[in-house]
């Protein structure tokens, strides 16, 4: 566990070095949704933000074998199908999870 704390605050350092700002495990996956839609930087409305989380989290677990990608939409935006359901975690664990899976996806 130490490990991962150690690895987690290596990355954010680095990534805070990048982008200038104090970055949260939000807005971090914020970044690798805009990331992996591919429409660059723009301005995002309430609902294409929340989708840009989903879009995240579902690439960043696809490893874990939990999505598979699905297909692009007629707008660009990916859709994943879920493949195996997200066992009940605590706050703790899923943060963890997705703190593995972001240190996965920046490797």
């Amino acid at each position: 566990m130490e490990d991962l704390e150690k690895k987690w605050e290596e990355l954010i350092l680095r990534l805070e070095t990048v982008f200038e700002d104090e970055l949260t495990l939000k807005s971090i996956l914020f970044l690798i949704g805009v990331q992996e839609l591919g429409q660059g930087i723009r301005d995002f409305d309430k609902e294409e933000k929340t989708y840009l989380l989903h879009i995240a989290t579902c690439k960043l677990l696809i490893p874990f074998g939990y999505y598979k990608f699905k297909s692009v939409d007629e707008d660009g935006w990916p859709h994943f199908e879920e493949v195996k359901k997200l066992e009940r975690l605590g706050a703790k664990s899923q943060k963890n999870l997705m703190k593995r899976a972001i240190l996965r996806y920046f490797e």
